[in-house]
């Protein structure tokens, strides 16, 4: 089996690889995670960096939540990261503890709950019997970690994220 949490931007070739299992769609979150933690100065990709990417970049998870005023309340939240909010996360590695703690071999550049995340997106879109993940996918997966960052962003922000994984769970057979 190959392995699918070859997701550092080291290695030309799996980055190639992950990118054609992903759409079009959520290779642009994925870049925009990355240059999102760099410019945060965080030593690796975590949730919290994907959910931004994912609100930012994609109608359809907006269309997710119950409204506009969430997705605001949301985005505001993700971007007070780095000057506010969030900031206790700075030069700490995200282990949600729903993976066990990767101290070595893991996947560089990213918090072991976003390469899991990442994996589950890929799952999730392989039980539809599709060949890429989409964003949709991958905010299930983010969701399914309920001490993931981007769920303590989403709590934060009110989101009933029962309610958002069962709307999710209803979409997953009408994504392409």
């Amino acid at each position: 089996m190959q392995n699918r949490t070859a997701y550092s931007g080291g290695d030309g070739s799996a980055r190639e690889d992950l990118d054609s299992r992903l759409t079009v769609e959520l290779a642009s979150v994925v870049s925009a995670a990355r240059r999102r933690a760099t410019r945060d100065g965080d030593r690796q990709v975590d949730t919290a960096h994907l959910l931004h990417g994912l609100l930012e970049s994609d109608p359809a998870v907006r269309a997710a939540f119950d409204g506009g005023p969430q997705v605001a309340r949301l985005l505001g939240y993700l971007v007070q990261r780095s000057i506010g909010y969030g900031l206790q996360w700075h030069g700490t590695v995200e282990d949600s503890g729903a993976v066990p703690m990767v101290t070595e071999g893991g996947v560089p550049g990213w918090s072991p709950a976003a390469a899991a995340a990442m994996d589950g997106a890929l799952d999730r879109a392989h039980a539809r019997y599709a060949l890429r993940a989409g964003c949709l996918d991958l905010l299930a997966a983010l969701v399914d970690d309920p001490e993931s960052r981007a769920v303590e962003v989403l709590h934060r922000a009110a989101v009933d994220t029962a309610a958002l994984a069962a709307r999710l769970d209803g979409e997953r057979s009408g994504q392409e």
